[in-house]
Formats: structure tokens, sequence, C-alpha cells
């Protein structure tokens, strides 16, 4: 993560990517296994999901568990600041969904 002139630019910037608000998003319901997103989220590739992964974890909003099981048990969790920034998340979804609207519907 790195700090940008303006506060919102440094927001967006560690969370744009391919679906990294979806990831934190489903991760806020519970923690999840790398296969449940895929499942998911199935318009994104595995090597896409790794790195955005990968990203989200150094940018200090999700926790990667490995368990020492065979086979290999990795989860995801948010961190207390991927779960602070759940609201704003929340409100990017529903901003989205009224330009959504304007574009099924461009009269109004």
């Amino acid at each position: 993560m790195k700090k940008s002139y303006c506060p919102i630019d440094t927001f967006i910037n560690s969370i744009k990517g391919k679906r990294k608000g979806t990831i934190i998003l489903y991760l806020f319901q519970g923690d999840k296994r790398y296969g449940e997103l895929v499942k998911l989220m199935p318009d994104i590739n595995e090597r896409m999901m790794s790195k955005q992964l990968k990203e989200l974890e150094s940018d200090s909003l999700i926790i990667r568990t490995v368990f020492p099981e065979v086979p290999l048990r990795v989860e995801y969790s948010l961190t207390q600041l991927g779960k602070d920034i759940h609201p704003v998340l929340k409100g990017m979804y529903k901003g989205g969904l009224l330009f959504e609207k304007l574009i099924e519907n461009p009269a109004h």
C-alpha cells in the first residue's frame, strides 16, 4: 500500500483490481477457502484470483491462514481494517446499482 496525495486515492488504489472489492464483501460474510472464492466468482481465472488475494494480504486487508493438514487447507479472512472498510464498499455497491439502472434505462 502506498500513500497518495489524497486519502480517497489511497483507498481506491488499495481496493482497485479485478474483483478485490467483491472478495472483501464475500469475506465479510465469513472465512472462505480458496476454492470457495473461485466458485463464487467464475468470471475471474485462478491466476488472477491468486494475484488479488496476495495483494489484499500485502495491503493488510485479509489474512491467509494455512492449516498444517493433509491435504493442505488454506482459509482467507478479513483483518480489522478489511472489516472497517465494509461500509464504504457496501455504499459503493449501492452506488454501482444506481449507475447500472442508468445504463439499462438511459432516458432518465
